[in-house]
């Protein structure tokens, strides 16, 4: 066999390696009929991670190409464990039929594309999500002297963005504060910052958590032009006062959000900027002595939520969860919740009544969202 032979590479492969030449940081799940399959470093990544049986198939430069795979129609599960486990991964799908490819050529391979990327942060599922907590896509940017946030729940649509003063004295506290209460699953950084000696230490401590893109793609005018541009709007400003830097992080992560969707688009709420104003401003290390939503074992059981938490549905629950984590100062909206407190205590018919309706009740806000991304189910149809 000579040396031109030997390099030869089966179209299959060539395929698989095109596709994974673009997206280096992700496992790629490459369909192929009833599974998914996994091949070379991927391969023996995945089996590891998922106590998967390694094997092989074909030849690449003379070697054996290592392969598993996972069924089809049970591939989330399997997802789930992966993604939990800090993976990224890439859907390659077949995007024709063998009989189409077939009436390019008897031999004609079957096309194959990425349709979407699974980050920790960008999931919509039930299967992949807690279902009583939010799941926030954080990005982090610096402009000027100010440290910008945005986090979004793409599985509700929330979205929220917030401003720190970069003040080395406690820049590594109002950062650690705001990361500890909203708990992101993933966080955007650009390089520069993560390697910012002032900001280093912190971002450390969530290095798991971290996506880490170049400085250039955190730009001002682009996100601004893609905050507009999402929500068909004149101006960003039509939502509210927003800092150069809060702009420059929502953009980014609605940037980010296209790019995994594969441009298709969820139903995401208006921007609404956090406000200190309105909340009680409670530090992390007061907040986990205090076991609000978690014991100082870091368990649920055991905290004030597990304690008072008798809510019947998944909404209700991270609705809950956001009102203890950020106590209300506003007279006016404190006496609306305790009015509302007040009439249901004092007549238990109605408020049994309302009970066994809520438990009928799905989980509105994830349905729309899935909807809005064609990964609705006939379930979820019905439960609308």
């Amino acid at each position: 066999m000579t040396q031109k032979q030997e390099e030869k590479v089966n179209p299959s492969t060539q395929q698989y390696l095109d596709i994974k030449a673009q997206y280096k940081d992700y496992l790629i799940f490459y369909r192929m009929g009833d599974f998914y399959e996994l091949f070379f470093e991927d391969a023996a990544v995945a089996a590891n991670a998922l106590d998967l049986v390694l094997t092989k198939r074909g030849t690449y430069k003379g070697k054996p190409i290592p392969m598993c795979g996972v069924p089809f129609h049970a591939y989330e599960n399997y997802l789930a464990r992966l993604i939990h486990q800090g993976f990224k991964v890439a859907i390659a799908e077949q995007t024709e039929t063998p009989e189409e490819a077939k009436k390019r050529g008897r031999n004609a391979l079957v096309k194959r594309e990425v349709i979407r990327l699974v980050t920790a942060g960008t999931l919509t599922e039930d299967n992949l999500l807690k279902p009583r907590e939010n799941n926030y896509l954080m990005a982090i940017q610096r402009q000027a002297d100010i440290l910008g946030f945005a986090w979004l729940d793409l599985s509700t649509g929330d979205f929220f963005t917030k401003s720190v003063v970069f003040e080395p004295r406690f820049l590594e506290r109002e950062i650690y504060d705001v990361l500890s209460k909203t708990d992101p699953s993933e966080i955007i950084v650009s390089d520069a910052l993560v390697t910012d000696p002032q900001t280093y230490k912190v971002f450390g401590i969530y290095r798991e958590k971290l996506t880490v893109l170049p400085l250039a793609r955190f730009n001002f005018e682009n996100a601004k032009k893609r905050i507009e541009s999402f929500f068909e709007i004149s101006s960003a400003e039509v939502f509210g006062s927003f800092s150069k830097a809060e702009i420059c992080a929502a953009g980014i992560v609605l940037d980010y959000v296209d790019s995994t969707q594969m441009h298709e688009k969820p139903r995401i709420k208006n921007i609404i900027r956090s406000s200190d104003a309105k909340n009680m401003q409670i530090d992390a290390s007061t907040r986990r002595n205090l076991e609000l939503t978690e014991s100082l074992s870091g368990s649920r059981k055991d905290s004030l939520l597990s304690a008072i938490d008798l809510t019947v549905t998944n909404a209700g629950a991270r609705l809950l969860t956001n009102r203890l984590l950020n106590p209300s100062i506003d007279v006016h909206e404190i006496n609306n919740r305790l009015d509302a407190v007040s009439f249901f205590m004092a007549a238990p018919e109605i408020r049994g009544l309302i009970r066994s309706l809520f438990k009928q009740t799905a989980d509105m806000e994830r349905i729309v969202i899935r909807l809005s991304v064609n990964r609705g189910s006939p379930k979820d149809i019905a439960s609308l």
